[in-house]
């Protein structure tokens, strides 16, 4: 795991979808690994990630060994707990301040956070099918400081909200800073960010407001695919 977790941050630097010392990826070890967690250290950047100086820190979130663990820690242990009982649950979580995903938030000032009828601001339409098929909604959660504990009781909020809709959730998005993603493994989150920033990028570069799908393609995708939206 600790090689996995190398080879996709490598792999998500070298392509451009992270950068510098931004972003970090956790993997929740299973109980018969001892439990806890590994995650990436505070200030590395993920293309030279080296596998035994990855943090290792216990259930409660307190470090064991390796270099000292991002400060995200607490955010992804709030989506791990969170989206545990519903039909995503995450044994990754990817965090990265891809740039495209970042832009959107910058260029639509008006429509963050949860609304007065309970409805979440989210990111993007149902642009693509594959968008729709492989990431889903993606809430868009107001502007906190990097680590504050309030922006990881937002995502929890977000992650229950829409898991009690019938719609889980496998992304969320911080505005100005950046997407988490989850899902079961390392690779297969690395695949739901690079849906993600490229759905973003096609979106940022359009020269006009893409229109979405319409409900019709959108239940066809549900039905063949099992596509949840």
């Amino acid at each position: 795991m600790r090689e996995e977790i190398c080879r996709v941050g490598r792999s998500l630097f070298e392509r451009g979808y992270a950068h510098a010392t931004a972003g970090n990826i956790s993997v929740r070890l299973p109980e018969e690994q001892g439990g806890g967690y590994l995650i990436t250290p505070t200030d590395a950047c993920l293309g030279f990630l080296e596998p035994m100086r990855l943090a290792r820190l216990d259930s409660h979130g307190q470090q064991i060994s390796g270099d000292r663990g991002s400060k995200t820690i607490a955010l992804h242990r709030m989506i791990y707990q969170a989206s545990g009982t519903t039909a995503a649950p995450a044994a990754c979580v990817i965090h990265t301040h891809s740039t495209h995903c970042v832009a959107l938030t910058l260029a639509n000032r008006a429509d963050v956070g949860l609304h007065r009828d309970g409805r979440w601001a989210e990111l993007l339409p149902a642009l693509t099918p594959y968008f729709v098929m492989k990431v889903g909604r993606v809430p868009l959660i107001p502007y906190y400081r990097p680590g504050s504990p309030d922006a990881a009781q937002e995502v929890s909020s977000a992650i229950t909200s829409y898991s009690n809709q019938g719609r889980p959730i496998r992304a969320v998005m911080l505005d100005r800073l950046g997407p988490n993603v989850w899902h079961k493994t390392p690779a297969s989150a690395m695949a739901t960010l690079e849906e993600l920033e490229e759905t973003a990028k096609l979106a940022f570069n359009a020269q006009c407001t893409p229109p979405a799908l319409d409900e019709k393609c959108i239940q066809e995708l549900r039905e063949t695919f099992g596509a949840v939206w």
